[in-house]
């Protein structure tokens, strides 16, 4: 037998190369387990595909599955399958010479991009080496499938070179031997093992024994038609992947061709840990390349608003580096990511209209986050305005609608969609923004939250019709019609001019906090109102930037709205023309100015507020 064995030197630049792989590419040593693994699973999916066409073949009952064994006390591991197995010269081709289809050309790019090696190795299958990094001497024992094949022994250490030699009365596949180097022992672990293989290899096809135990119990359904999958095995599949007791809220099985071959199955959960104040979510979406992991949690495959997302995304064309570990066309990653978003949003769109109850209970978990992606998503931004869904002036408290609704409900003529911020749906359904919407009988979203003001500025228009903030000065109702029995007199409001001289001193008084004082045409109980000229700045949104200490952006002084038909405005305006009650009209016009910013929600000098409320109550109680 001695005779027979043959020995081969590694050529200069290999050396080299096997360095590389060695010290270089892999950030994290676990991963051998796993190219180990890969490279059975792949031996047995070809001998499957072997076996139907070709029926002579070797052992051909043999259990088709990977073998994993620990030998403590040789400090041996050993990985073996029933698989395709090599020939000698398959050996030589594939374990002795490393990168056959470009050495030389890998080796001239790393001279012109030196620390580039994981990027410019491309894929050259040189997934065993992986195991000299906790190796000190690896033996492969394989015969081919072929019924006049001979068995062999090859053998190395990673540096010098390689023997082959010839070896009796072995089975079909590949059996590979891995002496541990003394600081690697702890893969020696049964523990450490099944929660390695269970990580990268889980969804291997083939069973995986470790110490006669199959350690790979869940199946890839991911893989399978979605009409050949229970609900049972769909949920089941789910508290594996995301470590979930519950069940899924929504699911999304999904196969495609273009702009990629993949294979997803994504899960929305029924919880959203952030809103208990718990760390930000990570991730949830991992990323395998024929059932074999190459990064969990993966951050860059969608969009940062959708990563509550769990489940799994599968293709067998991914560009990987030498490693497995990092993606080399991340372009072509998001396309893949603008595909699944696209198939996400659209899931989420359909359960709305066909389970509009269950989807009201996801949008209470996870409204949060689709605001973000109104807010931050301009390619998807009127598909994610489809799922925005807020109370208004027509729904029931805690009842919600959607804008597609809202419009559904809104007269022919009606060019925008109206929306009103505020803390609570108490202090809008009272706001005096509404005394004219609601006298019109024109609907109004009601928003809540701080973020729908920015969501609202940020999607701008829906179907066509601009979203429009009802503290807006620019705003035009449908006037009411005039009755044509009315004397031309009433018809031109006389109260309206006999205010001109007072609305000129108002303004002259109110100069430093008001821009502009004019009569309403929407007002009707109250007796003034601020609005806002600025079409991005709500004044809800302005009280927000404050409270958060924003002072880069400048909103400019809001217009005083005032009622003609109120009962305190014909009373000033009364006094001003009867003359000599500055005084007392300088403390009536600020009060009532600070009123209009207090039901604004702005801020304004409360001590002043309150000496002057002081000094009306004494003045009433002197009369």
């Amino acid at each position: 037998m001695a005779e027979q064995l043959k020995t081969y030197e590694y050529q200069t630049e290999i050396k080299k190369i096997l360095d590389i792989v060695i010290h270089s590419i892999y950030s994290n040593t676990d991963v051998f387990v796993r190219e180990l693994i890969s490279n059975a699973s792949d031996a047995l999916e070809k001998f499957r595909y072997i076996s139907l066409t070709n029926g002579d073949i070797k052992d051909k009952d043999l259990d088709l599955e990977i073998r994993i064994t620990i030998e403590k006390e040789s400090g041996n591991l050993i990985i073996e399958d029933t698989g395709i197995g090599m020939t000698k010269e398959e050996l030589i081709e594939n374990l002795g010479t490393i990168a056959h289809s470009g050495t030389a050309e890998f080796l001239k790019q790393l001279q012109k991009n030196p620390g580039q090696s994981s990027q410019i190795i491309g894929q050259f299958g040189l997934g065993f080496y992986s195991v000299f990094m906790v190796s000190d001497h690896v033996k492969v024992i394989t015969r081919s499938y072929k019924q006049d094949a001979k068995g062999f022994v090859w053998e190395s250490d990673g540096a010098s070179g390689y023997t082959i030699s010839p070896e009796e009365g072995i089975q079909r596949g590949t059996r590979i031997v891995v002496h541990l180097k003394e600081d690697k022992k702890e893969y020696l672990d049964e523990d450490k093992l099944k929660e390695i293989i269970q990580e990268y290899s889980n969804f291997v096809t083939s069973p995986i024994l470790l110490s006669g135990k199959k350690i790979n119990t869940i199946q890839a359904i991911w893989t399978r038609r979605p009409n050949e999958i229970t609900d049972e095995e769909y949920n089941e599949f789910y508290k594996f992947i995301a470590n979930m007791e519950s069940e899924p809220h929504f699911r999304l099985h999904t196969s495609s061709d273009a702009p990629i071959q993949l294979n997803a199955l994504l899960y929305i959960p029924k919880d959203n840990y952030e809103v208990f104040g718990l760390s930000r979510t990570e991730p949830g979406v991992h990323l395998y390349c024929n059932k074999i992991l190459i990064e969990s949690k993966v951050k860059d495959l969608l969009p940062e608003y959708l990563r509550f997302v769990k489940g799994v995304v599968d293709s067998e064309d991914l560009p990987l580096n030498i490693s497995r570990e990092t993606l080399q066309d991340n372009q072509l990653v998001k396309k893949i990511g603008k595909h699944l978003t696209k198939k996400i949003l659209s899931t989420l769109k359909t359960q709305k209209k066909e389970q509009p109850e269950k989807y009201k209970e996801f949008w209470k978990q996870f409204s949060v986050f689709i605001k973000e992606g109104a807010n931050t998503d301009y390619e998807n931004r009127e598909e994610l305005a489809d799922l925005l869904l807020f109370e208004s002036s027509k729904t029931k408290s805690g009842e919600t609608t959607s804008l597609e609704e809202y419009i559904s409900r809104a007269s022919e003529d009606q060019k925008e969609i109206y929306y009103l911020s505020g803390m609570n749906r108490n202090e809008l359904d009272n706001s005096p923004y509404m005394e004219s919407f609601r006298e019109k009988d024109i609907e109004v979203l009601y928003l809540t939250n701080p973020i729908d003001d920015f969501v609202m500025t940020s999607i701008r228009e829906y179907k066509e019709k601009n979203l429009v903030s009802a503290d807006n000065a620019n705003i035009k109702l449908p006037s009411k019609p005039v009755d044509d029995n009315k004397t031309d007199e009433e018809k031109d409001k006389p109260e309206e001019k006999d205010l001109k001289s007072f609305i000129k001193w108002i303004t002259k008084h109110l100069k430093d906090r008001i821009s502009e004082v004019k009569i309403s045409d929407r007002l009707v109980d109250s007796p003034a109102m601020l609005v806002n000229p600025d079409d991005m700045m709500t004044v809800h949104m302005q009280k927000i930037l404050e409270q958060a200490g924003q002072t880069m952006y400048s909103p400019g002084k809001k217009v005083l709205e005032i009622n003609p038909k109120h009962n305190l405005i014909k009373k000033m305006s009364a006094l001003h023309q009867e003359g000599g009650h500055d005084d007392l009209l300088k403390i009536l016009s600020d009060q009532m100015t600070d009123n209009a910013f207090l039901m604004a929600g702005l801020e304004t000098d409360k001590t002043s507020m309150i000496k002057r409320i002081n000094t009306i109550m004494g003045n009433i109680l002197d009369k």
